[in-house]
């Protein structure tokens, strides 16, 4: 397997953006890469090559950009299906993607056609004593770290937004995007027709969220703290109680079967704080909760916590933020 070398990233593009998960996936990758001594390449499906270059400025050696409309929306098989043979050509050591809906579609259809295995929702990766990369991820509600090590090349790990840092842009980089052929122009067995856009932003790039758990009685309560956080420029974000209840999109669970959030400011709002849920928001800026029962494990990592009834506090604060507008 020596001749499986260097560090490869897929980036995700949103039209003619790039998904910012890709630009901290390549701080890691240049870590990784320096310490190898190997290559950091991007491979970007995309529409066009407009925002190519940026991966330069952002780390990347090479971009390879397949171009063509079939890009246009995000479809897993023929995204797999180009991606695949390239890899299979140019062999990469180490392959990483952004865990987003769509890099968690997509990563395990690449991995399994290429007979290799595949590390999810890492927290951390580092370049172990015979040269494997270290792929960190928590299990077991997040009471221990497994380390994982793949026999098998390439080496594949999915990472979610916000766990790494993106690095500097650094104008002063060489642009070195290579358009190449696209292998495959359409997937046999599925196809896209159309698509929603989703007005919601993704939970896990919010810089403000408040969060309502079971401490909230109905669908109507949840305006209090929708409100909250549109006066804090914020979202709203639900624990899995309220989701099982039908009170909330699994889009927006927050904890350890939903998404990991590191906002600047976390407001719990009746979150008893059970460890599935505390995995998911503990590393947020400043956490504030508001319980009433002073025994909820929440106030054992909140930086501020207010015992007393959610539907007194919360109306309170919102008539104070209300009056300084």
């Amino acid at each position: 397997m020596s001749n499986w070398d260097g560090v490869m990233i897929l980036a995700e593009t949103r039209g003619d953006s790039i998904h910012p998960v890709s630009y901290e996936l390549l701080g890691k990758g240049r870590e990784l890469a320096d310490q190898l001594g190997c290559r950091l390449d991007c491979l970007m499906l995309c529409e066009n090559t407009h925002a190519s270059a940026e991966l330069n400025y952002y780390g990347a050696d090479t971009v390879y950009a397949m171009c063509s409309e079939s890009f246009k929306h995000p479809e897993e098989g023929l995204y797999k299906s180009n991606i695949v043979p390239f890899i299979q050509e140019r062999k990469p050591g180490i392959v990483l993607v952004g865990a987003t809906n769509f890099g968690r579609s997509l990563a395990p259809r690449v991995a399994a056609a290429l007979h290799t295995g595949l590390t999810a929702d890492c927290t951390a990766l580092s370049v172990g004593a015979d040269g494997r990369l270290v792929q960190i991820r928590p299990a077991f509600s997040d009471n221990i770290l497994a380390h994982i090590t793949t026999n098998s090349y390439p080496q594949m790990a999915t990472v979610r937004h916000g766990e790494f840092s993106a690095p500097p842009r650094d104008p002063s980089r060489k642009a070195n995007v290579i358009e190449v052929p696209l292998i495959a122009l359409q997937y046999a067995q599925s196809a896209i027709i159309g698509s929603t856009v989703r007005q919601a932003r993704d939970i896990a790039e919010a810089d403000v969220i408040v969060a309502c758990g079971r401490g909230v009685k109905s669908p109507e309560d949840i305006a209090i703290a929708q409100r909250l956080a549109e006066l804090l420029g914020g979202q709203v974000g639900f624990s899995r109680a309220l989701v099982d209840a039908g009170m909330a999109d699994a889009s927006c669970q927050v904890g350890y079967s939903g998404v990991r959030v590191r906002p600047r400011l976390y407001i719990a709002c009746g979150i008893s704080g059970a460890p599935q849920h505390l995995a998911g928001m503990k590393e947020s800026g400043t956490i504030i909760a508001v319980n009433h029962d002073a025994s909820a494990p929440i106030f054992g990592v909140c930086d501020i916590g207010y015992t007393g009834d959610l539907y007194d506090i919360l109306p309170r604060l919102i008539k104070e933020l209300e009056a300084g507008l």
